[in-house]
């Protein structure tokens, strides 16, 4: 077909390699819609999405509206005679916007749909213990993350990734993902299949800083990957000496005293070791940030603090 006309939708770092792979395999990407510029950092300085910095580099028109309803946006997408979309980590489209290219519009999904639809695919995975994820491209309908599956990739989740190690191998995979969905689609060869809606869904949602708080009074294995699945963003926090601490980087420690001592009971040499009772053993804080202060080492933090 070799006269594909690509419109590339996404803003954060996750959607840059997709972006980078389908130029850099010498695909026609004629536009890039992006989110506005945001204030960021202590001066609220206007900052570029990671997307519009690579289109930049690329020199793609870049787009950035604030209504994707606009009657002027949606006159300037057609005036590109886009013939296919892709989408990669960008907010919900409407129907004017996903159906106007002939060839349809893609998704690039963090997981094995239809599990873990939703905002936050990456951390729930591994707030929930599993071994296993991956990557989908699917058709764009009106359902968020359930439309018509073209492709798969699985990714094994090891006892110790946390998010960002994760965040990582899937951004890369994806956009292997991507190139191959877009070769498909360019060679007329794709076949879709309907998503199992008889399945016993797991869900993803967006996730906010007072539900990342935790609860000492669960397992430990519930604690480690709670920590884990929200490591290095957005944190695990807890108060210890009413202050707010978040937690990086923990383990389960086996101790004699498992029922002697209720939940949430801080156990510390103020040296090496800070540990914490759960419901049935001991979480060891090993990478911590005290509220102002920067992420650090149990070891670092007690040369200069104590807990009582």
């Amino acid at each position: 077909m070799n006269n594909l006309r690509i419109i590339f939708m996404g803003t954060p770092e996750f959607a840059v390699p997709s972006l980078e792979i389908l130029v850099e395999n010498k695909f026609n990407v004629v536009a890039v819609i992006t989110a506005p510029d945001k204030p960021q950092g202590r001066g609220q300085k206007l900052t570029a999405s990671p997307v519009k910095e690579c289109a930049w580099k690329y020199n793609i028109p870049v787009l950035q509206p604030t209504n994707l309803k606009a009657p002027e946006f949606i006159e300037e997408l057609k005036s590109y005679k886009a013939n296919l979309q892709v989408v990669v980590a960008f907010r919900m489209l409407p129907e004017i916007v996903w159906s106007m290219p002939s060839l349809g519009t893609f998704n690039l999904h963090a997981s094995l749909l239809p599990q873990y639809r939703g905002a936050a695919p990456i951390n729930w995975a591994i707030i929930n213990g599993e071994k296993e994820t991956g990557a989908t491209t699917f058709f764009l309908k009106h359902e968020i993350d359930t439309g018509s599956i073209i492709f798969q990739e699985k990714e094994k989740i090891d006892d110790n990734d946390d998010v960002g190690k994760l965040y990582e191998r899937l951004m890369h995979k994806g956009a292997a993902l991507v190139l191959k969905t877009v070769k498909a689609i360019e060679a007329g060869s794709v076949e879709t299949k309907l998503q199992d809606e008889t399945a016993q869904l797991k869900h993803a949602p967006k996730i906010f800083k007072e539900t990342c708080e935790v609860n000492w009074s669960q397992p430990a294995e519930v604690i480690r990957n709670f920590v884990r699945g929200l490591s290095p963003y957005p944190a695990a926090w807890t108060k210890l000496n009413g202050k707010v601490y978040k937690l990086f980087k923990v383990k389960s420690v086996v101790d004699s005293r498992q029922s002697a001592v209720d939940a949430g009971q801080i156990d510390t040499d103020n040296k090496t070791f800070l540990k914490v009772k759960t419901l049935d053993g001991w979480i060891s804080i090993l990478e911590m940030q005290p509220e102002g202060k920067k992420r650090m080492t149990v070891d670092d933090f007690f040369r200069g603090n104590k807990i009582n």
